[in-house]
């Protein structure tokens, strides 16, 4: 008996429904499980509810937390989380911070060959650290 391939949970985190139903698509289309949230109070209950493999955050979520706010408390509810954040503006001290957290830094437009890679790459590296390679 084979084992079948485990799916992967990617939470998707963007105020801008059109957005969040483009990235849900497109990563549903290649195999991925995604749960979607479009607020950040929706995204930290995820966070706190869900067994999550990669989080996929917007920078400007409208409100008063920022996708780093949000980051941060995934850091803080699965520490090791792959993180990366989405930005329309990556700015010195947006890059900074980034890279201070250990967060990748997508630009939109995102290109979908980039955006499906990086979120491979995250996904092969946590493997490979959770076998122990």
């Amino acid at each position: 008996m084979t084992a079948r391939a485990r799916k992967y949970r990617i939470l998707v985190v963007d105020d801008e429904p059109s957005v969040l139903l483009t990235y849900q698509m497109i990563l549903e289309q290649k195999g991925y499980e995604v749960v979607g949230a479009s607020s950040s109070e929706e995204a930290r209950h995820a966070l706190e509810s869900e067994k999550l493999d990669l989080l996929l955050c917007d920078l400007s979520l409208g409100q008063k937390a920022s996708g780093f706010e949000v980051i941060e408390h995934a850091h803080r509810c699965q520490p090791g989380l792959p993180s990366l954040l989405v930005t329309g503006y990556a700015g010195k001290d947006i890059s900074d911070r980034a890279q201070r957290l250990g967060i990748s830094v997508l630009l939109k437009p995102v290109d979908i060959q980039e955006f499906l890679g990086v979120i491979r790459a995250h996904l092969n590296t946590d493997e490979q650290k959770a076998s122990g390679q």
